[in-house]
């Protein structure tokens, strides 16, 4: 990863909040499109973006079927998702959940949805239900199970892409397995960017890696030649290394997700996602 690109995760989420803490409804903020400055100098963005790379991170050069060490609390999370002495974070951190399926009007689904997950897995970092120690079982076990259970309802409701781009976008529904499958394939001894295209290397090796299982997913979704409908990812295969396509993912997440006004306007914030500017301290 490029320098650019490395941050260490931000102290707030590894801290557990304190009793005292006041856990408020989430809220959206971002109301017009001068509003995204706000957006990006919060330290919501920075405690996101911070998330994500760090769970980059943790899973790079490793297969789905790693042997990962999980936290108690993270086999907890099963039967219980937050503890009852963090009771009052209920509210708040169950806000972003409930975001995350899609919208029951529309019946649509995009990466907005996909990064309220995200928020909810990274609030449950902040309040210590879930550790930063956690990341490699963040990924592969929990939003892992989450894609499985979000490619179920794209294909038994036939979801609409909320806010696709078509063929000249990353993907309808999904952006982040995409950056953290090519994390898991940096340095991998044989696979190269220009074999997801290859359906004979993606059908023998997507159960070990996101980004194949992504792949083939398109595949099954979509008729006709894979440079047609998923051009961008077509252009994609002809990076050198997966390490170049991890950087340029990255890149392309800020700017056409968490940069985007259609996408940011959605986006709530409370006590653990504050809208306030980060810390100077």
């Amino acid at each position: 990863m490029a320098e650019g690109e490395r941050q260490s995760p931000p102290d707030s989420l590894e801290d557990t909040p304190p009793a005292t803490q006041n856990f408020i409804i989430p809220k959206k903020e971002i109301h017009t499109v001068p509003d995204m400055g706000k957006w990006k100098r919060s330290q919501a963005y920075a405690d996101y973006i911070g998330f994500i790379l760090t769970l980059n991170e943790g899973v790079k050069g490793k297969k789905l079927t790693f042997e990962y060490r999980v936290s108690e609390e993270a086999e907890d999370l099963v039967a219980t998702v937050v503890p009852a002495h963090l009771a009052a974070a209920v509210p708040e951190v169950s806000v972003y959940l409930k975001e995350s399926v899609g919208n029951s009007t529309r019946i649509d689904y995009g990466t907005g949805h996909e990064a309220a997950f995200a928020a909810f897995l990274c609030c449950l970092c902040k309040i210590g239900v879930l550790r930063v120690d956690d990341q490699i079982a963040i990924v592969f076990k929990v939003f892992n199970r989450y894609l499985e259970v979000m490619r179920k309802l794209q294909k038994t409701y036939r979801m609409e892409p909320a806010g696709s781009q078509g063929v000249w976008g990353l993907d309808d529904f999904q952006f982040l397995p995409f950056i953290w499958g090519s994390s898991q394939l940096i340095d991998h001894p044989f696979l190269e960017p220009r074999h997801f295209v290859d359906e004979k290397a993606v059908n023998e090796n997507h159960k070990d890696y996101m980004f194949l299982e992504c792949i083939l997913f398109i595949t099954e979704m979509k008729t006709g030649p894979f440079a047609e409908h998923s051009n961008q990812l077509w252009n994609i295969s002809a990076v050198p290394s997966w390490s170049k396509v991890n950087q340029g993912l990255i890149r392309m997440y800020k700017a056409e997700c968490l940069e985007k006004f259609p996408v940011i306007q959605h986006f709530k914030f409370g006590s653990l996602l504050p809208i306030h500017p980060v810390s100077s301290c």
